[in-house]
């Protein structure tokens, strides 16, 4: 017998040469490497339960299920787990890995004990950074023999707008591309620039069509981003562009209306309560359009919370029975993704993953399997972690060939003013138009009124080199503190650096230092910087564990409590006052967003736009 495929990444041929062998081990006719025997096995195609059965593994895959010595043939090893319930391992239909902030290999460890054996990746952060080596970037840790398996989805917002520049640009030509090389693509991420889907004048309306019509060549699936979509024609709009999902929904007639339109439904943590007890009240009968979606969570906050399992838990005490919680991370999500051949259930030529429970109810995890072998005992990942030597392309994503001077935030004023007016924005300012105020004038500058909870906020280009900077004022976040700034190069979906501080000095210090570090945070404040995060893969991530990195944030958080914030609420329900860490999303330029502030381009020099409808306007006047 020649040697099985090595079975990591998804290929036609080695497929072919696996089931080919799948099937004598089936039959009894080759020996299989493991019986896993468990007290009880959730069935997810039904719903339903199979007492005292088995799990016949070859390789990473499973070759028969049935009640306890139902399988004729031989095993090399028998495994006795039958005071456990197995149900299959648990499936992202929507996450950026990117937020846990932790590269692939350290993210499968992190999560893989918390139940998430596979994740559809939506890659437009990564890709904005470095679009050509997208998919090389999230297939290396599964090459290298981790058994997390990630199916990349390419960004649509990949550059989010037309306004704003990067790493990467993907259209038609890219996304065929990424089809075509590897069956290990499940289709298109998230489309979140609905202006440009609607409107035939949007400069991205072209690209972002072409990149649709890629995805549907090769009969991929077009995730959607709804946000802000509740009335009616838009919601018909929005399914008849073939966008088939929304992770966006926040209340349950929101989240009824989209599903009643053939929408598939990826329900979020922090809404999760309400559209469960909603759509319970409704009396929504079929769930199989329904999963969850973790979609963005530190590795501080999975460490203390939870990854899906987190959301199992949640659904089932939102009201949801365990058995249709359980199939809304398992074969809901693989039937959407298409993934159903390879993960979603325990069933023969499913890769070998499963989570084995204590208690079902509550989501008591004893064991995870994955690829066919144990990978975790309680918390703790015991499955291989490879080592990788992530390359320059990787490491080196922050371009600024200059020192940042506190010149580059100065704002201008026109000669002989005292005063001028200011735009001002707020954090997740989903107004039509911006604020006006009026802003005194020293020294020939525009100056902060942090009497009035505004201050100066930045975003520095790191793709071209040349630190171009974009500068305005914002009102409720960042430092009260004098000469204090805070600033990181998460900064959604674009991801240059932000900044804001109370004085340009601590500013410049703060980009200056992230350059250095090639990305993260950095907190400075008295002319010194009192704390730093490296996120040195991508300006994203680290390569190192959870815990390494909850430590060094925990002392970000320690010398943030020093400091006094400015808050004031805004438009998001989810944006708190204390240190602004959420900033990360409030440079969000998708809908429901129109005013935004970007790095600065030819069409836009000061970076100040609606992106909605392309037009500028001076940050003062």
């Amino acid at each position: 017998m020649s040697e099985l495929p090595q079975d990591l990444l998804i290929d036609a041929a080695d497929e072919v040469r696996i089931r080919q062998d799948l099937v004598l081990v089936a039959l009894g006719k080759r020996a299989a490497d493991r019986i896993v025997r468990v007290g009880r096995m959730f069935e997810a195609g039904t719903g339903t339960w199979m007492d005292d059965c088995e799990i016949v593994i070859r390789g990473r895959r499973i070759a028969h299920v049935g009640p306890a010595g139902s399988y004729t043939g031989e095993a090399a090893e028998h495994v006795d787990r039958s005071a456990l319930a197995a149900v299959p391992g648990f499936g992202e239909v929507h996450k950026h890995i990117e937020s846990s902030h932790l590269t692939p290999e350290h993210e499968a460890a992190l999560v893989i004990p918390r139940g998430n054996t596979w994740t559809c990746e939506a890659s437009h952060e990564f890709s904005n950074v470095d679009g050509p080596h997208n998919l090389e970037f999230w297939l290396t840790a599964r090459r290298a023999g981790s058994p997390m398996k990630i199916f990349p989805l390419p960004g649509s917002a990949v550059p989010p707008t037309a306004y704003e520049y990067g790493g990467g640009h993907f259209g038609y030509d890219e996304q065929a591309a990424f089809l075509r090389e590897s069956a290990m693509v499940a289709g298109l991420d998230e489309v979140m620039d609905w202006p440009a889907v609607w409107n035939p004048q949007n400069p991205s309306h072209e690209r972002l069509w072409g990149i649709i019509r890629a995805t549907f060549e090769q009969r991929g699936v077009v995730e959607g981003h709804g946000a802000g979509l509740r009335d009616i024609a838009s919601i018909n709009a929005f399914a008849a562009a073939g966008l088939s999902s929304d992770h966006e929904a926040w209340t349950p007639e929101e989240a009824w209306d989209k599903i009643r339109r053939g929408i598939f439904l990826e329900i979020r943590p922090h809404s999760m309560p309400d559209i469960i007890g909603g759509l319970l009240e409704r009396g929504l009968r079929d769930w199989s359009q329904v999963a969850f979606a973790t979609d963005d969570r530190s590795a501080s906050d999975t460490l203390k919370m939870g990854a899906t399992d987190h959301n199992v838990r949640l659904a089932i005490q939102s009201g949801l029975s365990p058995e249709i919680a359980f199939q809304c991370v398992t074969i809901n999500p693989a039937r959407h993704m298409r993934l159903t051949p390879w993960v979603g259930s325990i069933a023969p030529g499913r890769f070998a993953d499963f989570v084995l429970l204590e208690g079902v109810g509550k989501v008591e995890i004893a064991e995870v399997w994955a690829d066919g072998r144990q990978a975790s005992s309680g918390k703790t990942y015991t499955g291989p972690l490879p080592r990788i030597d992530w390359p320059d392309w990787a490491r080196t994503t922050v371009n600024i060939d200059r020192k940042v001077t506190p010149d580059d935030f100065a704002i201008a004023a026109e000669a002989g003013r005292d005063t001028m007016k200011a735009a001002l924005l707020r954090p997740f300012h989903w107004a039509y138009d911006f604020i006006e105020t009026e802003l005194p004038v020293e020294n020939g500058h525009v100056q902060r009124d942090t009497a009035r909870n505004i201050t100066k906020f930045a975003i520095v280009d790191r793709y071209s080199g040349e630190g171009r900077v974009a500068r305005m004022f914002w009102l409720g976040c960042g430092p009260a503190t004098p000469d204090t700034a805070v600033g990181c190069t998460v900064a959604h979906d674009q991801h240059n650096i932000w900044v804001v501080g109370s004085s340009d000095e601590a500013m410049a210090l703060v980009v200056d230092r992230i350059a250095q570090n090639q990305g993260g945070w950095a907190l400075a404040s008295g002319g010194e910087i009192r704390a730093e995060v490296r996120y040195e893969i991508g300006g994203l991530m680290t390569c190192r564990t959870a815990v390494e990195l909850d430590a060094e944030m925990e002392l970000l958080y320690r010398a943030a409590d020093k400091i006094e914030w400015l808050y004031e609420p805004t438009f998001s329900p989810r944006w708190f006052p204390g240190f602004p860490e959420r900033l990360q999303f409030a440079t969000l330029t998708c809908a429901p967003w129109r005013w935004v502030l970007v790095a600065p381009t030819d069409a836009v020099p000061q970076g100040f736009v609606n992106v909605q409808t392309g037009e500028s306007h001076p940050v003062v006047w």
